[in-house]
């Protein structure tokens, strides 16, 4: 009776089937997940919805108070009001259905509710991902290159959702799929059937939407703290210089912590069809890279204050 937790089964339907079955069947079973059934998903269930509504709440409140303050409302400033966005999407459509399912145990929307919620995590992730590339392109042209950073910010932005949209709907038509993943109470992009077209889509998948971001954002900020290193070559390092260069790392180090676990266990499940990752393990990195909503208005946003009190600075780096 291993069917439940074999991932290569794709969206198996003997997982509701379970429900009815008794209740020291069902212990037996849950077992192998690692998981109690009753304390384990409860637990999972209260992690992720304080992580939705914090994520909703802080997104929320970055939105609103840009609307508010005219001052607030430049261009650019836009890549940090378009990862609210994302990251409020993602919160909403992905963090609270996953709340509830993990509260009932067992993924309960249906396959149509599975392709669903899997398209829309992935697409306002993906945007999410883009608009932190964006961001530290934007960053990097404000202080090298000020006269273009208004046209590449507004550039930036409708990229981000073109990028995602262009990535994300081909597992609406055939090429690729959304399935169940870790516990069985989310769904993603499936990263474990071994058919060609799904396998060639993951790949381009992974290198255009994870490692493409990754490598835009290592490139900009190394060529930013360049910058700012041959500017103050000769002279004394400047608070500013230092700030600017913790919030780089910081923000670099919650990118990785995020979402490059989640990359490497998707990575290393593609190279390796007979590798198994226990699902408890498999919904850590889920986790990791839905808790960015919380992290990303807080780094970005709440982290740089102008020296005007109940005003945020949102872009920390002028020419």
């Amino acid at each position: 009776m291993d069917f439940i937790y074999n991932p290569r089964r794709g969206f198996y339907r003997e997982h509701f089937y379970i429900l009815r079955l008794s209740s020291r069947t069902y212990r037996k079973c849950s077992s192998k997940n690692h998981l109690d059934p009753k304390t384990g998903y409860t637990v999972l269930a209260v992690i992720m919805g304080v992580f939705s509504m914090a994520g909703i709440l802080l997104n929320v409140l970055v939105i609103v108070v840009t609307v508010r303050h005219r001052q607030l409302r430049q261009p650019l400033s836009y890549a940090l009001v378009n990862l609210a966005i994302c990251d409020l999407g993602c919160a909403v459509f992905g963090g609270l259905p996953t709340t509830v399912t993990s509260a009932m145990g067992y993924f309960s929307l249906g396959q149509v509710g599975c392709v669903l919620e899997g398209f829309a995590v992935s697409f306002f992730g993906i945007s999410s991902l883009c608009t932190i590339g964006v961001i530290s392109v934007e960053r990097y042209i404000v202080v090298c290159y000020p006269m273009g950073a208004v046209l590449h910010a507004v550039a930036g932005v409708v990229l981000s959702w073109v990028w995602s949209f262009v990535w994300n709907t081909p597992p609406l038509f055939g090429w690729g799929s959304y399935e169940l993943e870790g516990v069985k109470t989310s769904c993603s992009p499936n990263w474990y059937s071994r058919d060609t077209g799904n396998m060639s889509y993951i790949i381009m998948y992974f290198f255009l939407c994870f490692a493409l971001p990754f490598s835009v954002i290592i490139v900009s900020y190394s060529r930013l703290l360049w910058t700012l290193h041959q500017v103050s070559e000769g002279g004394s390092t400047t608070r500013v210089e230092l700030q600017v260069a913790c919030m780089i790392v910081v923000m670099v180090l919650a990118f990785l912590v995020t979402w490059l676990p989640y990359a490497v266990m998707a990575l290393a499940v593609i190279l390796d069809s007979s590798l198994y990752i226990d699902p408890l393990i498999a919904t850590i990195p889920v986790y990791l890279a839905k808790s960015s909503t919380v992290y990303n208005p807080i780094i970005y946003i709440f982290m740089n204050r102008q020296s005007k009190p109940n005003c945020w600075w949102f872009c920390s780096l002028k020419p």
